[in-house]
Parts: C-alpha cells; sequence; structure tokens
C-alpha cells in the first residue's frame, strides 16, 4: 500500500512540474468548444445555430457585427473587440433569446 502512495505521489509531483499552458476547462484557444465565454482566451464563446455546437472564435473587429455582452456567455455573434463598442438596438426579448446584434464602432469615434 505504501508503494502505492509513493508512486502516486511520484507521478502527481511529475505531472505539477511540468503544467501545460493551454487549459482543459479555461484558456482556451480559437476553434475549440466550449460551454461559456468565461472559458476562452478571447472571451467569445460563439454558435451558428441553436443546434450547433459552441466553440471559442475571436471578438468581432472594427464595423463588422456583434452582439451586446450577454449574461448566457455564449453568441450567436461575438463582442466587440477592445476599445469598439456594439451600437445596437437593445430590447427585452433581444436580451432574452441573444439576439441583440448590432455593428462595433469605434467608442472614441464621432457618430454619424
Amino acid at each position: 500500500m505504501e508503494k502505492v502512495l509513493v508512486l502516486l505521489l511520484i507521478a502527481l509531483t511529475v505531472a505539477h512540474a511540468a503544467p501545460d499552458p493551454r487549459g482543459i476547462l479555461i484558456n482556451l484557444d480559437e476553434g475549440e468548444l466550449c460551454l461559456n465565454s468565461a472559458q476562452c482566451k478571447s472571451q467569445c464563446c460563439h454558435r451558428t445555430s441553436g443546434l450547433s455546437l459552441a466553440r471559442c472564435a475571436h471578438k468581432a473587429p472594427e464595423n463588422s457585427e456583434c452582439s451586446v455582452e450577454s449574461l448566457y456567455g455564449v453568441y450567436y455573434k461575438c463582442p466587440c473587440e477592445r476599445g469598439l463598442t456594439c451600437e445596437a438596438d437593445k430590447t427585452i426579448v433581444g436580451a432574452i433569446t441573444n439576439t441583440n446584434f448590432g455593428l462595433c464602432l469605434d467608442a472614441g469615434g464621432s457618430k454619424q
């Protein structure tokens, strides 16, 4: 029994000594399956339809479609990159169905 415990301790020590920078549940790269945006490096867990699997994706660049930040953490359109705002008509129904889509615009730019 003591030998098993020693081997287990050694195995845990070796596994802990060389951690993988890429996570299994968090710190996921683009294209990896996710359940919530908090798991992704990009902070966007994206799905194309209600029946598709969600995968980590890049945030939306300027002048592309976006979603307003959501409590669900899974988006049909990713939120905007840092420094941009998602100009969208926000509705209660859109908040429930996660369909408040808009365009990413520069937060410091002038509105026309």
